[in-house]
């Protein structure tokens, strides 16, 4: 493929034509075209994105595919899109994901099939552009966007208590947001330009960096979410569809860890290091606190959520704990292992919890519950199913061999260059993510068949199979063979990692 081919833009705008494409099948009868068309633009979508990869330059962390063409010239404003070696495999990550969120909803959504289809074929369009956006502008204005999509699959296709999800989730995530147009117009105000990259190179005073993090720190703590913002996520996941959990765990909450990664540690490295205490603690709160909140719920939706923000919390521990390495030693030495496992985290936790949820919504069709109680004696009626469950809670709870063990590892080896008790209280995930992981395990899967119901349940059919037999793919490689991944974002972790050592002073 060409160098000059806009590659981005067609991962971009495909889905979201064909997201529109789809919306021409509106009617309920013509919901087998629109079911078919979806997975067309999906897998195209997929096919796209895979060059990314294949033609991918590890050798140097400047931006790659690049495009730039004038927006709004009163303002500098450009579509200006590229990616390097922490967007790319998200990119990637959102198109895998997409895929299976489609043929997931294949039989379960049978009311405006067309509509909910084409929503997630527009936000995966819009997720991605997000990802590849090198204008803040445009990164803004893909970010805002994505929640009318999502605002839409909870509000429609949720469940009893959808109005009350979507309008938390909407309020929260909007107002958040509010904070980072105010530090992007005044960054514009000083540097005259709206490129996320030009405002890597711009020099601000401690007192300017630290209320430029702040403004940073509410919009992407809110979309992570990090604790106290947290409270969001679990109703939002309770009452959205299969579809929905899915790509709010697998994709959205990372927007808000790369924010982090993209904007917050190279534009305000000195406020970074001076407010690491701040993230660091709130990371181990999340790790250890909500933890515990996860092992006394009963409903195994809210259980993956909580798992999801405690999870998350390892990635933006990566993500500063280099500075108190930097602060301890006076080396950078052990800063790109903790970013590295953040980034292998974000996308593992992409495929897991996306698989769990995958998995909860198998339960959820043939039973409609999810309540813990409700279930026991699963392995007896679906076995192949129960495989499945068992090793995906296997790798939630950090599973050497599963992907979920790596990026975890990496994040705690680097911890331990900074301080023993960050390290020892973030290792405690791997207990704490056992107990409650297991603890479910043992509660669904294990153990006499508990009622009727249970007795009546049918294993899965081979679309159920293939889906989950593909996660289970990915999750497996990515534990036992990460090269290729690391391998991707060496240089760009080493370039950001030179941009923390750096003052701006």
């Amino acid at each position: 493929m060409s160098a000059d081919f806009p590659i981005l833009s067609l991962a971009i705008w495909l889905p979201i034509v064909g997201g529109i494409l789809v919306l021409t099948a509106s009617d309920d009868k013509h919901a087998p075209m629109a079911r078919v068309l979806s997975l067309i633009v999906s897998i195209a979508t997929f096919i796209v994105t895979i060059p990314l990869y294949t033609q991918f330059d590890t050798s140097t962390y400047q931006m790659q595919f690049t495009e730039s063409h004038s927006w709004i010239s009163t303002f500098k404003i450009y579509y200006s899109l590229g990616v390097d070696g922490i967007s790319m495999p998200l990119i990637i990550l959102t198109s895998f994901t997409t895929v299976f969120i489609v043929i997931a909803g294949w039989e379960v959504i049978q009311n405006k099939t067309a509509q909910y289809m084409a929503s997630f074929l527009i936000m995966e369009g819009l997720m991605i552009g997000v990802f590849s956006a090198l204008d803040s502008m445009l990164f803004y204005v893909l970010w805002e966007a994505m929640l009318i999509p999502m605002f839409l699959i909870i509000g429609i296709w949720g469940g009893a208590n959808r109005v009350y999800a979507t309008i938390k989730f909407f309020l929260y995530t909007f107002l958040g947001s509010v904070f980072m147009l105010i530090a992007l117009i005044y960054m514009f105000n000083q540097s005259g330009s709206f490129s996320i990259l030009d405002f890597h190179d711009l020099k601000m005073s401690l007192n300017v960096q630290i209320l430029i993090f702040l403004a940073f720190l509410i919009a992407f703590a809110v979309k992570v979410p990090m604790w106290p913002v947290h409270t969001w996520l679990p109703d939002a996941h309770v009452e959205a569809p299969t579809g929905g959990s899915v790509i709010l765990a697998a994709i959205m909450l990372k927007m808000g860890t790369y924010g982090f990664v993209r904007f917050s540690l190279p534009i305000t490295p000195d406020a970074s290091q001076t407010l690491d205490w701040l993230m660091i603690t709130l990371s181990l709160i999340a790790i250890v606190y909500i933890a515990f909140v996860a092992l006394v719920q009963k409903d195994m939706k809210k259980l993956i959520a909580y798992s999801s923000i405690s999870h998350m919390g390892f990635v933006t521990l990566g993500f500063f704990i280099g500075f108190t390495i930097l602060r301890n030693t006076g080396s950078p030495d052990g800063i790109a292992m903790g970013i590295e496992g953040a980034l292998v985290q974000m996308i593992s936790h992409g495929f897991i919890s996306g698989a769990m949820f995958l998995c909860v919504g198998v339960l959820y069709d043939r039973m409609h519950s999810r309540l813990i109680a409700d279930y026991g004696g699963v392995v007896n009626t679906m076995p192949v199913f129960s495989a499945f469950l068992v090793l995906f809670a296997m790798a939630n709870a950090g599973l050497p061999g599963t992907s979920g063990f790596v990026g975890e590892f990496m994040v705690i080896l680097s911890a331990f260059k900074a301080n023993f008790w960050i390290a020892f209280l973030a290792a405690t995930t791997l207990i704490f993510g056992a107990a409650y992981t297991l603890w479910m395990i043992k509660r669904v899967v294990f153990g006499e068949v508990a009622n009727e119901n249970v007795a009546k349940l049918t294993d899965i059919n081979r679309r159920e199979f293939f889906v989950l037999g593909s996660l289970a793919a990915a999750v497996l490689l990515v534990g036992i063979w990460p090269a290729p991944l690391l391998e991707v974002m060496h240089s760009s972790v080493d370039h950001l990692v030179q941009q923390i050592n750096a003052t701006k002073l």
